[in-house]
């Protein structure tokens, strides 16, 4: 008959139990903070935030990919798809000139506040991609799938370069050309800022 430590039964038990903090978690992993391209890797700044009703956090790698961006592209630095389980309320400044853009990709859940270079820097707009004179509001279709996240830096050119932001975006893949929107209830607009 064999007997055993009591040191020899602790160690025993604590490596079955090493073994247990493997199990796969049922919550799914945060979304990373760093980005991998092709030649270098980016670490953004902020975090994704989103509010805390009407939105559901999910997966979708081919939506995502669309919302990234480049270093000096624009576009999100990294960012989560969610899917509206209730309206939500977003918010889009555009070119009163260009009516069809009030149905754009880019949106944010805060009201917009001017003046209007401080946002375009905030949010990494280059001046040759909108005058940014008008302000709607619209809401979210339930069902819409949208990417929040950080703006990626922006080279405007001519020396302008934003960089990198914390402020969140909210991409949603609409296409007004081809009458897919994933937004609803908007209103007509009025001059921004205000």
């Amino acid at each position: 008959m064999h007997f055993y430590s009591p040191q020899l039964w602790i160690l025993l038990a604590a490596s079955l139990l090493a073994g247990c903090s493997t199990l796969p978690s049922s919550v799914p992993p945060e979304p990373t903070q760093t980005v991998h391209t092709t030649d270098q890797i980016t670490e953004c700044v902020g975090s994704i935030q989103a509010p805390a009703v009407g939105l559901e956090a999910i997966s979708d790698p081919e939506l995502l990919q669309s919302a990234l961006g480049q270093p000096d592209k624009g576009q999100l630095c990294m960012g989560q798809v969610f899917v509206a389980t209730a309206p939500v309320t977003v918010y889009r400044v555009w070119d009163q000139a260009k009516s069809y853009t009030l149905y754009g990709r880019w949106w944010s859940f805060s009201l917009p506040q001017g003046p209007t270079d401080q946002y375009r820097e905030a949010n990494a707009i280059c001046p040759s991609w909108s005058v940014l004179n008008q302000m709607s509001s619209c809401t979210l279709k339930v069902g819409s799938k949208i990417v929040v996240g950080p703006g990626q830096s922006a080279d405007c050119g001519d020396g302008l370069v934003y960089p990198q932001s914390a402020v969140n975006q909210v991409y949603i893949n609409n296409d007004s050309r081809n009458n897919v929107l994933w937004v609803e209830n908007c209103d007509a607009g009025s001059n921004w800022p205000h």
